[in-house]
């Protein structure tokens, strides 16, 4: 029998909230589409070669997103997986993660990609999320739309990363560098502390 803690989940909440209130910021001064030239993005949103001038956007890219899917998939991951790492290490090792893999993840798309290329969006941290879980729990279940049936999370993981490379316009460096973040995290919350979720 598996007992679950009572937990906050107001840090989560608030995360989701900062996003989507930058995301209607972006739609109420530039409009929809949002592109490069919108003057959120161009303030938040990281830029290589702008990055000594702006150096709040390894950071601040986090909290913009380009579409409403974009925005939508990265608060359903954030939502999820950072609900089940704070059940299973605390809100505090999920804010480390988060902001840690995103760094990373930023860190390796500013290394990696053209210098006037404009990086925006959560999931470097989102990918640092599912790393960590996919240490810690990867027998877990998940289902990844519009795939029917759950699969195990470091299945999903696998998958989701192998799509960043396919598709243009994904910023694969960033998902890349959170991805590999959170998998030393769960090593580390993994010899901390022994859970046993399936």
């Amino acid at each position: 029998m598996r007992t679950y803690r009572a937990v906050n989940l107001n840090v989560l909440w608030f995360l989701i909230a900062l996003n989507v209130t930058i995301f209607i910021i972006e739609l109420v001064i530039g409009g929809y589409p949002i592109t490069a030239a919108n003057e959120v993005v161009d303030f938040l949103g990281l830029t290589p070669y702008e990055l000594s001038q702006q150096p709040w956007t390894i950071l601040s890219s986090m909290f913009v997103h380009g579409s409403t899917w974009h925005i939508l998939f990265n608060m359903i991951g954030l939502y999820f997986l950072g609900s089940f790492l704070i059940r299973a290490a605390g809100d505090k090792s999920f804010l480390a993660v988060f902001f840690l893999g995103g760094l990373a993840g930023n860190i390796l798309f500013t290394l990696l990609v053209h210098p006037s290329s404009t990086g925006i969006g959560a999931s470097g941290g989102i990918f640092a999320l599912a790393g960590t879980l996919a240490i810690m729990v990867p027998r877990v279940p998940v289902i990844i739309f519009p795939m029917p049936i759950p699969i195990p999370l470091w299945i999903a993981v696998i998958i989701l990363l192998f799509l960043s490379f396919l598709f243009s316009g994904i910023a694969w460096q960033a998902h890349l560098g959170g991805l590999l973040l959170g998998l030393v995290a769960g090593l580390i919350f993994k010899r901390k502390r022994r859970i046993s979720y399936f």
